[in-house]
């Protein structure tokens, strides 16, 4: 989002970012780690909401994701009372996180115009977007569909197995429906930004313009952030909570070496666990010779740079 931030200001827009500081323990949301992007981003305007009381993640019995986009819901308050406090004139537009979209609500109430930034890939949002006519009229999940591939317009077939794990519930589902309808509301706004160029990914961006991609309704135009300047390297990073495995790195760190492109990678700790509770929990720090395939550091220092956690 700060790098989105820095584009807007090179079309000569003022920017601020509107920052949840989480209640809980996190090295991602902490005042500490606000204030680091905001020193590393002078010309850019940062308020940080102020944090709401910690939901009882132990007591409630709801998945994480659950109480964490709740949490976000609940910000609505404070950021209506942030945005009364700008004169109508300087709102040009907001610009919402994908998981942040109900916010759209305030933007709505004041009339703002109000866009997504979708930080995944274009794939991903058009199969995310399509995922709704997947599930319509079904009475069972689809992970009893196992290994079937399913057919999603001018993405190439997936087996059903390979969805987020939560969306192979039941439609019913609390956590699958919630998820579904955040998707869902990330293409309800004037439009979605989307991190990635369309060179790169020129099916999926088409199929999100394409009016069979979701039928009997008009998706907003969708923009690619790219195309990527000259001396561009490959980024890699999962986002705060993306924790993988110690095996897919390893797959990651092989892909990367084969490729012979410059990179740079963040990396955080394995999850270890699928214990929901442990969502939240601050990991320590890798430990990026044990991780990383015998020889790969030493073999790719010349074009690649394996960080732990944020990148500089």
């Amino acid at each position: 989002m700060t790098e989105l931030a820095n584009i807007f200001l090179k079309h000569g827009y003022d920017v601020t970012m509107v920052m949840v500081e989480m209640p809980f323990k996190s090295s991602d949301s902490s005042a500490s780690a606000i204030q680091r992007i905001a020193a590393s981003n002078p010309s850019i305007n940062f308020h940080a909401l102020l944090a709401l009381p910690a939901p009882d993640f132990a007591a409630s019995g709801k998945h994480p994701v659950l109480l964490f986009l709740q949490l976000l819901r609940d910000c609505n308050e404070l950021l209506e009372a942030f945005l009364r406090s700008i004169p109508r004139k300087r709102l040009h537009s907001v610009v919402l996180d994908m998981f942040c979209i109900h916010a759209l609500d305030v933007c709505v109430k004041f009339g703002i115009p109000v866009y997504t930034f979708f930080t995944s890939a274009a794939s991903c949002l058009s199969i995310l977007t399509q995922f709704l006519a997947q599930i319509a009229g079904r009475q069972t999940g689809l992970k009893e569909l196992g290994d079937t591939p399913l057919n999603f317009l001018s993405v190439p077939q997936m087996p059903a197995s390979h969805l987020i794990k939560e969306l192979l519930e039941h439609p019913e589902d609390e956590l699958c429906k919630a998820m579904t309808n955040t998707w869902k509301r990330n293409t309800e706004t004037m439009g979605v930004l989307v991190n990635t160029f369309e060179s790169l990914e020129s099916r999926a961006v088409q199929s999100l313009r394409d009016p069979l991609c979701v039928p009997n309704r008009v998706l907003p135009p969708v923009y690619c952030v790219g195309p990527l300047p000259d001396r561009s390297v490959v980024f890699i990073c999962f986002g705060s909570k993306g924790t993988l495995s110690a095996e897919q790195l390893k797959e990651i760190a092989i892909g990367l070496e084969r490729s012979r492109q410059r990179f740079l990678w963040s990396v955080r700790t394995p999850a270890g666990s699928h214990d929901t509770k442990k969502y939240l929990e601050v990991h320590p720090e890798p430990d990026l010779d044990a991780l990383m395939p015998e020889g790969f550091l030493e073999r790719t220092k010349d074009r690649g740079l394996v960080i732990k956690s944020w990148a500089p």
